[in-house]
This record gives structure tokens, sequence and C-alpha cells, in this order.
């Protein structure tokens, strides 16, 4: 396959590039103008417009919709690899994401749920097409320029992520929840209408399926899928009859889906007869970055729930007479972003990039978010005992955050499109999102668990955890770097060509 040219001048930032780079930006925009007051319209009053949800079904609500969105990274990534191909995945993804934001845009509960649930499907089938999409145009031997493209990716994309907030916040808290949920739809249809006129770009790149589903498979899909399907109705239907159903009985399932699913994905991926020996052992490798990640996400979907709950009720916002949106403060991890990827980008291409690093970046990166808890332990205990606290310590905690995201992120997934076997690059990328999920289903579970609101303790274990695997991974970085070094790969069958644009 021939890439469009100016591909082997990532520098220069060629046209297919920019197309990318504004789809993720417009993405990016939406999903985290609406994750900045998803959980304060979920505890506000219905009165108030919101869903007058108690805390703790709350924060098991965002925990479940963030793991959902991760999960259906799966079927997302499966039908860009055996049916639809990134280029039109990404497409369809961007619409059905815009699609459910306008449905929230309505004020009922109903289209709320509706709407998390599309957001969440169009993310699924976006978000690993359009990265794996971007790792077709670097050869196999060019993970330290990708690294660095995907953190230039992640410095652009966080421009769109500090202003969403601060438009959908004041919209939002100061006029109502929905018009905000409107403006943050009204940022993906941008997204997919520039997307929509660039595709153009790409050439042959992602047009097509990498390994086509016959329709013997495509007729198993679809009868598994109408299956499931119509269990899961059954169940429901059942519940509402019974006149037991809460809106916790559906957190509860997407949560255990969120859990078990990626882990019965990878070992039936891994299983797969067409891999060969060495890409099985890569992957095996690759499921310890992935249980990191896992982690990582946990931690950080705190940041919009948890932390900013605590953002409203226990720091102190008044800047003379005017009073700060709780949700402006989801505005900071980017800004830190922003701050601090240009200099790992610097640093990931003088020092090589590559896999070898993988296990000292998960390292330091958890370490940060360990340290940054340690605080929030503090702060916590501090408000314990009346008042509002100074915005610093929590400012501190979401720059820990960020650090964290902006070293494991982009390294993860160059990972991610390092190891995955040819004919499986779309779903070895939606891997990782899978096994984020797990981190929104651990912290729906979590949120849940913690029946009040969140204290010192809860932010100590969080702070222990993180460094406990900041110290395993420092431990084993020469184990890990063996295992996924790129110079152990035996040559791919020949039945089997890596499917990436030579330069």
């Amino acid at each position: 396959m021939t890439a469009p040219s100016g591909t082997s001048k990532p520098s220069v930032r060629p046209r297919w590039f920019t197309t990318l780079f504004l789809t993720d930006m417009w993405e990016r925009f939406s999903f985290f103008g609406m994750q900045a007051i998803l959980i304060l319209f979920a505890v506000a009053p219905a009165s108030e417009g919101g869903l007058g949800l108690s805390q703790p079904t709350a924060v098991a609500l965002y925990g479940a919709y963030v793991g959902l969105l991760f999960v259906l990274s799966m079927p997302g990534g499966w039908l860009g690899d055996r049916v639809l191909g990134e280029q039109r995945a990404t497409l369809y993804g961007g619409i059905v994401i815009a699609l459910g934001h306008y449905m929230m845009l309505v004020p009922t509960q109903a289209t709320a749920y509706l709407g998390l649930v599309l957001i969440a499907a169009g993310t699924g089938l976006l978000k690993p097409n359009m990265l794996a999409l971007l790792g077709r145009f670097y050869g196999p031997d060019e993970s330290a320029k990708r690294e660095a493209a995907l953190a230039v990716f992640y410095v652009g994309i966080q421009v769109s992520a500090l202003l969403a907030p601060l438009v959908t916040g004041f919209l939002g808290e100061r006029v109502d929840w929905h018009i905000g949920f409107g403006a943050a739809g009204l940022g993906m249809t941008f997204g997919v209408v520039q997307y929509a006129v660039g595709v153009r770009r790409f050439g042959d790149t992602g047009r097509r399926a990498a390994h086509p589903a016959n329709a013997g498979e495509l007729r198993t899909v679809a009868r598994r899928v109408g299956v499931a399907a119509a269990v899961i109705g059954v169940l429901l239907a059942a519940d509402v009859l019974a006149g037991t159903f809460t809106i916790m009985h559906v957190i509860a399932l997407v949560g255990i889906v969120a859990l078990v699913s990626p882990f019965v994905y990878f070992s039936a991926l891994t299983r797969r007869t067409r891999l060969s020996r060495a890409e099985r052992e890569r992957l095996s490798a690759f499921r310890w970055v992935l249980l990191a990640a896992a982690l990582f996400w946990m931690f950080v979907i705190q940041a919009g729930s948890t932390l900013s709950l605590f953002a409203q009720r226990h720091t102190s916002r008044t800047v003379g007479d005017f009073l700060i949106p709780a949700s402006w403060f989801q505005s900071a991890i980017p800004f830190f972003i922003l701050v601090t990827a240009p200099l790992f980008a610097w640093l990931w291409l003088r020092g090589g990039g590559g896999t070898t690093g993988v296990a000292a970046k998960i390292s330091v990166g958890h370490g940060l978010v360990g340290v940054g808890f340690v605080v929030m332990s503090l702060s916590a205990a501090v408000a314990a005992e009346g008042g509002r606290v100074s915005p610093l310590w929590l400012l501190f905690v979401l720059f820990t955050l960020a650090c964290g995201e902006v070293i494991l992120g982009p390294t993860a997934l160059s990972a991610a499109v390092d190891l995955a076997p040819a004919a499986f690059t779309g779903r070895t990328m939606a891997l990782y999102w899978m096994f984020a999920g797990v981190g929104g289903g651990l912290g729906s579970l979590l949120g849940r668990l913690a029946s009040g609101e969140p204290g010192p303790v809860y932010y100590l274990g969080l702070a222990l955890l993180a460094l406990v695997t900041a110290a395993g991974f420092a431990l084993a970085r020469k184990r890990l770097a063996e295992a996924m070094s790129p110079s152990a790969r035996e040559p791919l069958s020949p039945s089997l060509p890596r499917e990436v644009p030579s330069a």
C-alpha cells in the first residue's frame, strides 16, 4: 500500500496529518466539554435540570460511562479491521458521537442516558480506528517519530480540551445543563465536516478493511450480537415488570462488562491460529502495559468525578465578586499537558524512543500520580476540618495527572502499534482502550463502595496503589524491554504482509 506523498517527512506535517489532527481536536472538545459537566449534572436536583442522583450513584454512573466508552473500542476496532476500514469507521464514529450530544440537548432523563450510550458507541468506533490510521503512515522502524507525532497530537487536542470546559462549564452551570451538552455536540459536528472534506488526502491508506470478514463470519457475529441484545432486553424487561428496576442495575451490568470483557478478548486474540509465535510473545509482554493503563485510567477518571465534586464543595473558588465554575478546574489538565508535552516529545526524540523505555516511562507516570494523590489525601484531611481549601492543592494533583498522561499515553499507544499483529492493528489498538475501560469499571466500583464522600483514606489508598505499580515497573524494566525489543522479532509470514505504508 502506498501512502500519500509527504509521509516521509512527518516533521513537515503533511495534509493527512492536519485532517487527523483537527478531527481529534474537535472530538476532544466534545468529550472534555461533556465530561466537565457530567458529574455535576448527575448530582444536580431534578428541579434544577439535573438527574438528581446521590453522589455514590453519580460517581458510579460516571465510571460506568467511561468504562463502556473504552470497552466499545473492541467492536469498533473489529469493524475497522474487518468491515469498514479505518477511514469510514472514523467518519461514522464522529457522526454517532454528534448525535449522542444532541440527544443530551433534549431535557429528559431518557434522552440523557441514551445520549451517553451513543457517545460511548461513537467514541469506541472512532478512537481506535483513527489512531490505527495514524500509525499506518509510519514504518515499523519509526517508533520514535510515531511517539513524537502522538505527543504533538496531545499538544494540539489539549487546546480544545482546555477551552471546552470553559465553554460548556459556563453554559451548563450558569445557563442550562443541556445547552452545555449541545455546545459539545456542535464541536463534534465541526470535526465531522472537516474530516469528510479532508479524507481524500489519505489516498488508499485505511480505505479498505485490512482483514475483511467473509459472509459466514458476518452472519455469526450478527447472530451473537442479536442473542446478547435479546438476553439483556429480557433481563431489563423482567426487572421493570417486577418493579425493582433502578439505574444502578444498568450501571452494575456495564461495570461487570467493562471489567471482564477485555481479559476475555485478550485471551481470544492471543489464541488466534494466524499469529506467529513471536507475535504471541509480544502480545503476552504487552499485557503488562495494558494492566498499567487500566490502573492509570482508574486514577485519571477521578479528575472528572470525585475531584470535580471536591472542587465544587471544598475548594475556594471566589476571585473578587466572581465565583469560578467548578467545571473550569477540568481545564487544568489540558493546560498542564500543553506546557509539558513539548518537553516530553523532545526527550523521547533525544533518547531514541522505541519500546526499550516503555517500562521506565510507565514507572515515572505512575510515580507522579502517586505523589499527587498523597497531596490529595492531605487536602481532604484539611477540608474535613471545615471550610474551603486553597485551589493550589487540587491544581497540584491535576498537574501530576497531566504529566502522567502525557508520559504514559503516547508511550502505550505507540507500543500498541509496534506490537500489533499485521492483520489486527485496529483490534490491538482497541485493546488499549478496552483496558482503559477496566479502569472505568474499577472507578465505578470504587465510587459505589465509597458510600459517602471520599476522604483522606480513599485518596491515600489510590496513592499507595500508584506508587507500588511504579516500583514494580521500575524493577521489571529490563525484562519487559527484552520481551518487547524490536530486534527480537521474527520475520512476518509472507502470507501476512504488514500493512504499513512505505515512506
